[in-house]
């Protein structure tokens, strides 16, 4: 399919004109991602973006000027893991089995706790600490909370944890250097307080208790022991000597009442042997030698007294009472013997002596029933002393070993803590903040965001053709050409300089229409717009000019029969009244005898003549077929400007009749909807669109280059907000 065949495809709503191997995307896929278009649009609003970057840089200046000096103290801390504590009496800690990350990032978390905040606020009076309000300002708060001043530390704590270690960084910044390093160093030590606390809590509070349990012990034990001796006291219970633990009758036993017993019952076994042996020598009648017999005597009382107190505390099988038994026997054989030996004993001296071991044994058993009724008595005493005795030794074997228990809680208790200082916080002698050199490019950084934002919502919101490639890329026809913008009064004059860049320009647009068809451009070709000044009238100039120097014989046809300022564009009165309108209604005949030479141009010209009052009648007409029949055959080109699509029927008649329409369109001006509206109402009409020209393009904002043998780089503008003046208005 040749280029000339190129038209719309009907019933697409997208505004397809090119070939279905058109690479670019349809009209409603909307724009495509083109770096050199937003580079384009940052061009054409440098200025403005400028002025955006000169603001933010500015206030980035301000806000550093009036942003407060703040001051960072930081302390550093070591924080090692502990995996078990075992003691010789209780397991105080129990093994911990959680991984390094986790326990590191528990104490992360426990640095930034409102626990902390408190903590520290209670140790530092931060609430009365004027210092710290006044860097704050809040010294005229009135009272304050432990919340708000919680609020405030966290809000200007930093917790830096040194990577690959346990090391940990406390930082505090505030407006006071004082303030940052008191309070980052109060952090740290506060911290360090409540891990040991945690750790050894509970050994804390058991040994309070038991230093508690201990005084009350301490108490009841002498309470106790002074109840024991004021008892012993009151009841004349003296103690000789101490056996073991028992009480009551043991007790009781190792007193005095019991020693007296003792001694009593031990003389009167002697006196009653004493007796024994006199009334025996009575009986006999044997009177005794006074040494001999009372040595006896004094042996064998001896022995039977010796007898007697062993049968009372001991069974008879008990080995020395039966030594003594035989001893007493062999006595009594003794006496019995030395009595027989003896017969001439005084019987008043045994009598005698026999009274006088009664009275003696008499007397003895008074005092030993004395001595039995005081110990028996001591005995029932020896009881309540006893509970009194069990009750201060219980007191003490209970003192003893929570004594015992606190001194091991102690040495338990005196463990190292895992979390150590390692730098107290220095006092800052440089603030920190602001950092001009930040907030500039903060600043900087945020101005380049908004300038982004600015030309990508510019492009995206775009209604208009900034960019030549969007002709293909969103309205689908090919660009045959791009006219620069020219600051010039009279743009003939750069028509008429082959040198110049603007004729150039239309040279690049004569090449590119000469390849649309194999027998080179189409012999006629109309020109037409959306709105009128879009540089079609001037384009026709030029294009025609293009043409005839190429030495080919061009006509150009002034067809906007509505509104025509051509003759004043060329700056020349045509010769002929009637124009196009004429030959069109009839009133003049012969095409070649109507047209004209402007001066300087190498191509013939009719001007559209008076202004008719039905101008579509006419261009619906026969006459304009005959026109364009005589019009090819003495004509190489035709050249016909017509008048805009839009609220106009008059280039839609026409375009059915010519060989190709050209589309131009100012750059910037007219929005991509209108255009594609004008397209439509084209491509109903039947007309053969080939392409479209972009008129008006800034190249001082932008540097072009496609495909069609031709790249501008030049600089003609003073800037895209400046206003056209490539011809009057009035010319096209």
């Amino acid at each position: 399919m040749s280029k000339q065949e190129l038209v719309a495809q009907p019933g697409t709503k997208d505004l397809s004109y090119a070939s279905s191997s058109n690479e670019y995307g349809d009209y409603a896929d909307g724009l495509a991602l083109d770096l050199e278009r937003y580079w384009n649009e940052a061009l054409q609003q440098k200025y403005w973006l400028g002025a955006v970057l000169a603001a933010g840089l500015l206030l980035g200046l301000v806000i550093s000027l009036l942003t407060t000096e703040l001051y960072r103290a930081e302390s550093r801390i070591e924080v090692s893991q502990v995996t078990a504590n075992i003691t010789d009496i209780d397991p105080i800690e129990a093994e911990n089995n959680i991984s390094e990350l986790q326990f590191l990032n528990t104490q992360y978390e426990l640095l930034e706790s409102r626990f902390m905040a408190e903590r520290v606020i209670e140790a530092g009076n931060l609430t009365r600490d004027e210092e710290f309000l006044e860097a704050f300002d809040l010294l005229e708060s009135g009272e304050l909370d432990t919340q708000m001043v919680g609020d405030i530390l966290l809000d200007n704590l930093s917790i830096d944890p040194l990577d690959q270690s346990s090391l940990i960084d406390i930082g505090f910044s505030s407006p006071s250097a004082n303030v940052s390093q008191s309070i980052s160093t109060l952090w740290a030590q506060e911290f360090i307080a409540a891990n040991y606390e945690k750790r050894f809590g509970d050994n804390i509070e058991a040994r309070k208790f038991l230093q508690n349990q201990i005084e009350e012990l301490r108490q009841q034990l002498a309470e106790s022991e002074t109840d024991l001796v004021k008892y012993a006291s009151a009841n004349e219970i003296l103690i000789l000597r101490s056996d073991g633990e028992g009480g009551g009758g043991d007790s009781a036993s190792q007193t005095l009442s019991a020693t007296e017993l003792t001694a009593f019952n031990e003389a009167l076994a002697k006196a009653v042997s004493s007796r024994i042996s006199a009334e025996a020598a009575l009986r006999s009648g044997v009177g005794s030698n006074t040494t001999v017999s009372d040595s006896l005597n004094d042996r064998l009382a001896e022995a039977q007294a010796e007898l007697a107190e062993l049968k009372a505390n001991f069974g008879p099988e008990y080995p020395p009472l039966r030594e003594v038994e035989a001893r007493v026997a062999a006595l009594n054989s003794t006496v019995a013997t030395r009595r027989s030996e003896r017969s001439g004993g005084n019987l008043r001296e045994a009598r005698a002596q026999l009274q006088a071991a009664r009275s003696e044994e008499a007397a003895l058993r008074a005092q030993l029933r004395r001595a039995k009724s005081g110990f028996l008595e001591q005995q029932n005493q020896g009881i309540r002393y006893g509970i009194l005795k069990r009750e201060v030794d219980t007191n003490r074997e209970l003192y003893d070993g929570l004594l015992q228990r606190s001194k091991e809680l102690e040495a338990s208790g005196a463990g190292q803590n895992n979390i150590k200082l390692i730098d107290d916080a220095d006092l800052p002698r440089f603030a920190y903040a602001p950092s001009w050199l930040q907030n500039l490019a903060i600043a900087l950084a945020l101005s380049v965001i908004v300038c982004a934002i600015t030309v990508y919502l510019r492009v995206m919101l775009s209604q208009s053709v900034k960019d030549p490639a969007d002709v293909s890329r969103e309205l689908g026809l090919s660009l045959l050409g791009v006219i620069p913008k020219v600051e010039a009064d009279d743009l003939v004059e750069q028509v008429i300089e082959r040198s110049s860049e603007f004729s150039e320009a239309f040279v690049s647009l004569r090449s590119n229409l000469n390849f649309l068809t194999p027998d080179g451009s189409p012999q006629i070709l109309m020109l037409t717009s959306s709105v009128p000044n879009e540089g079609k009238s001037i384009s026709a100039i030029s294009l025609a000019e293009s043409f005839a120097r190429l030495g080919k014989k061009t006509l150009l046809i002034d067809a906007d029969l509505r509104a025509s300022c051509m003759p004043m564009t060329l700056g020349f009165t045509p010769r002929s009244k009637a124009g196009l309108s004429g030959l069109l209604s009839g009133q003049a005949e012969g095409l070649t005898k109507n047209a004209d030479r402007p001066d300087n141009m190498n191509f013939d010209f009719i001007h559209s003549g008076p202004t008719p009052p039905n101008p579509v009648e006419l261009l619906t007409g026969d006459r304009l077929t005959q026109v364009l029949i005589e019009a090819r055959e003495n004509y190489d080109q035709i050249i016909i400007d017509s008048a805009p699509v839009l609220a106009l029927a008059d280039a839609l008649e026409l375009s059915g009749s010519v060989d190709g329409v050209i589309y131009v369109i100012e750059a910037n001006r007219i929005k991509k909807r209108g255009i594609g509206s004008a397209l439509e109402r084209l491509k109903a009409a039947g007309a053969k669109i080939q392409g479209a020209i972009v008129t008006k393009a800034n190249f001082g904002q932008a540097s072009y280059g496609y495909g069609y043998g031709y790249g501008y780089g030049y600089g003609y503008g003073k800037g895209a907000d400046a206003a056209p003046s490539d011809q009057p208005r009035s010319a096209g």
